[in-house]
């Protein structure tokens, strides 16, 4: 029976996800919303469905890819959630309703009190202490600008935890109008009957502009009516929302996409009014009255318009909302979590419980294939190699950890390569979480990184460089782990550590070594120099001297094991800054911008590492594993 547990282990998660991949279908008599978030857009330079521009928005307002617009309630009711689109639509179509609801997150206590905001949660005045209204924070804007110039005007490095909530929520507010400006102007009534009556006088309008352009008499009030409109219409442009407006001309591509107002202005200049503006504007007067036939109609009729010129973007919109709804990530994470438990618990009495092991490998097996589907999905989607940016850099260093886990575990079946693969494997991905709330994370490369062959071979193999350092680093941290609080580490064991150590940092050195040398020759191709000493270039140098170093050291003999187990943190602490550290210098090719979310985590993590280097070189006789077995023969226990 028992060798049977692991198998429906994990066949109960992998129904679990399964479950997860359909994308649910608007019920009968309800508002088409899942069909009106799979309409393509374009936002970030690339195709995308209307659904992840929610999401995205979403994650950047509120940290999480749903509003919930009633978490004054907490747990005394059943929370109001609504989903990315859901809410979007209401933004777009419906401002005067979505402005009541508290998608916005503020932290800081002292801007809450510049804002005069509630410090906690209150029915009364409908928050939870935490999200805010666009009504409640709209009345200080001025006084909100006025800091957000001052904070914008210092040095990103030294801006202190005030000034950087006052950026990110000035952001937030800029990211709020043009979401409220991507349909229709912010301040329409019934946008349908504002459009028909803007298309009805244009023509008297821009025939009193030439008259007066002529020397002519003209009607005044037409042309002031016509002024105000294409003000109106040139102030959402100016806000860069996202191009809902596909190009009228076949074999257009997503550089000809228009923004609503941009494509509003045209109008006065002549050219033929867009299907897509007007079926928008079906799509919001029936949004707006309720009327769910007519909705429903609205954006069946607009889809049917882009069928054909535009069906390769109706598929991969559809593809991608199809991977919103599968969040391959995120069920990951909780499979991870999954294994992790069940190989502590093994570690607790590893003779009687080895079906909890089995268990912990073939539920790695199965977040290792989740994760796989995960980052080909993003492949087809972006038509990329796997590596493109810091988030899929994250998913993929988590996903090189946990086969090299799995390898181990194959060849020593102790549970260690198995809690390798889960901690690795979820701590990238929960770097990868944070990384997503600042925006897109299949937003198009710079000009200059734009070369599938290089992102192939150079990013792909230096990343795997990291993720080997990083595992080693992590069996490393196990060694001390163990052996330091506890009595588990026996001479075996503690040997199949450092071989283990061992095998992968050399995997790491030649990866590391092959991957900066990839890399100069894209440099000298994309910049012209191969070498540049540029901070990455030196980061990515310094890995790769580290391992050689620690298997020189290793070899001639100057560390034993415990050395080398230290060795192998400092590389965690090498890389981690060469990853993450490099990119918030504000200096170099590569630096992308100063995270500071991602700094005090980072310092953290270095802080930590030492640490455990500290505990690492404490006498054998405070080892409790050492103490209670004896100084183990051999070099076990020796640094």
């Amino acid at each position: 029976m028992k060798k049977w547990i692991p198998i429906m282990v994990v066949v109960i998660f992998a129904g679990w996800i399964a479950g997860s991949m359909r994308v649910p279908k608007d019920k009968d008599g309800a508002m088409a919303v899942q069909e009106f978030g799979r309409l393509p857009i374009v936002s970030g330079g690339r195709v995308q469905p209307i659904d992840s521009l929610a999401r995205n928005s979403l994650l950047q307002l509120r940290e999480k890819q749903t509003a919930n617009i009633e978490p004054w309630k907490g747990n005394f009711d059943h929370p109001k959630i609504l989903s990315g689109t859901e809410w979007l639509l209401a933004m777009t179509m419906t401002p005067a309703i979505a402005d009541a609801w508290p998608v916005i997150r503020i932290d800081h206590p002292d801007l809450k009190g510049m804002l005069a905001l509630p410090m906690d949660g209150d029915r009364e005045k409908l928050t939870d202490g935490k999200h805010f209204s666009w009504n409640q924070i709209k009345g200080k804007l001025e006084d909100l600008q006025r800091e957000a110039k001052r904070a914008n005007g210092l040095d990103s490095s030294k801006r202190n935890p005030f000034d950087q909530a006052i950026v990110r929520l000035w952001g937030n507010v800029g990211l709020y109008m043009r979401l409220q400006n991507t349909v229709q102007p912010q301040n329409a009534g019934d946008w349908p009957a504002e459009l028909s009556a803007y298309l009805a006088s244009v023509e008297k309008s821009v025939a009193a502009a030439r008259a007066q352009q002529a020397g002519q008499e003209f009607d005044k009030d037409a042309l002031d009516a016509l002024m105000a409109e294409l003000q109106k219409f040139d102030a959402m442009a100016q806000l860069e929302p996202a191009l809902i407006v596909p190009p009228s001309k076949t074999g257009g591509t997503r550089d000809d996409w228009q923004r609503s107002g941009t494509a509003l202005m045209d109008i006065a200049r002549g050219a033929t009014p867009p299907y897509a503006v007007q079926s928008y504007a079906k799509i919001s007067g029936a949004y707006r009255a309720g009327d769910v036939g007519a909705f429903n109609s609205a954006v069946r009729d607009y889809r049917a318009l882009l069928d054909g010129q535009f069906a390769p973007e109706l598929k991969k919109a559809a593809s991608e909302r199809r991977f919103n709804q599968y969040e391959p990530f995120y069920k990951a994470m909780v499979v991870y979590i999954a294994a992790l438990l069940c190989a502590l618990i093994f570690w607790v009495r590893p003779k009687a419980w080895e079906t909890l092991r089995r268990c912990a490998a073939w539920l790695v097996a199965l977040a290792l294939i989740v994760h796989t589907s995960g980052l080909v999905f993003r492949m087809v989607l972006e038509g990329r190699p796997p590596v493109t940016n810091l988030y899929s850099s994250a998913i993929f260093i988590g996903w090189g950890a946990c086969i090299l886990g799995l390898l181990l575990e194959r060849f020593w079946r102790n549970g260690v390569g198995v809690v390798v693969s889960s901690v690795v494997g979820f701590i990238t991905l929960i770097i990868a979480h944070h990384l997503s709330l600042a925006g897109d994370t299949m937003e198009m490369m710079r000009a200059v990184l734009d070369t599938n062959f290089w992102l192939a071979t150079h990013v792909v193999v230096v990343t795997l460089g990291y993720a080997s350092t990083f595992v080693a680093g992590f069996l490393a941290i196990i060694y001390i782990l163990r052996g330091f609080f506890t009595s588990g580490l026996d001479q075996a064991t503690a040997k199949s550590l450092v071989k283990m150590v061992y095998g992968i940092v050399c995997f790491a050195t030649l990866f590391s070594f092959v991957g900066t040398v990839l890399g100069g020759i894209w440099a000298d191709q994309s910049w012209g120099r191969f070498w540049g000493w540029d901070p990455k270039e030196n980061g990515a140098l310094i890995i790769v001297l580290w391992n050689a170093l620690m298997l020189h050291a290793r070899w001639g003999g100057m560390v034993r094991e415990r050395g080398f187990i230290n060795m192998a943190i400092v590389g965690n602490i090498v890389t981690s800054w060469s990853w993450f550290g490099v990119n918030m210098l504000g200096i170099g090719l590569h630096s992308y911008g100063f995270m500071d979310a991602a700094f005090y985590w980072l310092m953290t993590f270095v802080i930590a590492n030492i640490a455990l280097i500290l505990i690492g070189v404490m006498p054998v006789r405070l080892w409790r594993s050492f103490r209670t077995s004896g100084k183990p023969a051999g070099e076990l226990g020796a640094a």
